[in-house]
């Protein structure tokens, strides 16, 4: 398909009232194809113009900007965070924002893409925005200005690592998925596979883990379950966060995309489920951290319980119909302290599978 009939498509669609991400799937493209056929144009309701791809120093050139808006999600969860982007740095490809707000992992072997991109309503301002994509056109982080942003020094970040002359170009197709391991091979290992687990001496370790016993990630759940982890049911996100909310316990919540984890510390207040167009999202609305998950696809959800240096690691991770993970939730603590007796009350009472469910 071409430029020109990718954005007369994409504005048909953006015209029946599809959002940008859902208007690109419509249309059989991705995001970030839409975004690169908009490159260069000077008029018209979506604009782009593609990065340098520095990207550890255009995430350094945020701090002056003062607070902006962290997105970073996947198939069925958005997270959306305000602070100041600080403490950035890098270990290879693998990068770190430590700022009191904006808590990042960073994969930059998975950044393909970046742009700036502009979208023009049809009341109101044109917003710009950071838009980086993964080698398929997925969106790994995007960035947004707020109203305490230093718009003078934002603008300068636009214009500074602006590439009009790159072309980007993306790989057809999504990006393969982690499959099991066949089920011979994982019933094989198992009794290894739980003595490493009970090894562990850090949470970090359990990715190291799957790579070693070649697991899929909720392959290896059901591997060490009844010692480890535990299937509760597909509520268990909003029995967790109305508790959480009515007693203040701080809790941590981590969304992935391909090419970042975007973390929240903290407490959370108002959670609100909201039914719309045959979708049922479960919401944080809270004053600097926003949570959108379409808890219509959890398709199943874990107690996990990791070993570690300073006592066990309790968390609950839930994964959608497709078997992609959709988020994770931790009581929050600092390094090198142990568990919240509070967060592991939460975990506690949440109902298990009910009998006779199939697993995903």
């Amino acid at each position: 398909m071409t430029a020109v009939l990718i954005r007369e498509q994409f504005a048909q669609a953006r015209q029946r009232g599809l959002r940008a991400r859902d208007a690109a799937q419509a249309i059989g493209q991705s995001e970030g194809a839409v975004v690169a056929a908009h490159a260069g144009m000077q008029e018209g309701p979506l604009r782009a113009l593609p990065l340098l791809p520095r990207w550890l120093e255009i995430l350094q050139s945020l701090q002056a900007c003062g607070p902006l808006m962290a997105l970073t999600r996947n198939e069925s969860t958005v997270h959306e965070k305000t602070g100041v982007y600080q403490q950035l740095s890098a270990n290879g490809p693998v990068g770190l924002a430590l700022g009191e707000d904006i808590d990042l992992r960073l994969f930059f072997d998975r950044w393909h893409a970046g742009f700036v991109v502009t979208e023009v309503p049809a009341q109101g301002e044109a917003q710009a925005s950071l838009q980086f994509y993964d080698p398929h056109g997925q969106a790994v982080h995007k960035i947004y200005p707020r109203a305490q942003t230093e718009r003078t020094a934002w603008e300068q970040v636009l214009q500074r690592w602006a590439d009009p002359g790159q072309a980007v170009v993306f790989e057809a197709g999504a990006a393969p998925r982690t499959l099991p391991a066949p089920a011979d091979t994982a019933a094989r290992c198992a009794t290894e596979f739980a003595q490493a687990w009970a090894g562990m001496s850090d949470t970090h370790q359990f990715f190291g883990l799957l790579r070693r016993f070649g697991l899929e990630r909720q392959q290896a759940l059901g591997l060490v379950e009844g010692r480890f982890t535990r299937r509760v049911a597909t509520d268990a996100v909003r029995q967790l966060l109305l508790a959480a909310a009515l007693d203040g316990t701080p809790i941590m919540v981590f969304v992935s995309s391909p090419g970042c984890i975007q973390i929240h510390s903290g407490p959370v207040q108002r959670v609100e489920p909201l039914a719309m167009r045959g979708q049922t999202w479960l919401n944080v609305l809270d004053p600097g951290f926003n949570l959108h998950l379409r808890e219509d696809r959890i398709a199943s959800a874990w107690v996990v319980e990791k070993p570690g240096d300073c006592g066990t690691v309790s968390s609950l991770e839930v994964f959608d119909t497709e078997g992609a993970l959709m988020a994770m939730f931790f009581g929050a603590r600092k390094p090198g302290q142990p568990e919240l007796t509070d967060w592991r009350e939460l975990l506690a009472p949440l109902s298990p599978q009910p009998a006779g469910a199939v697993p995903a």
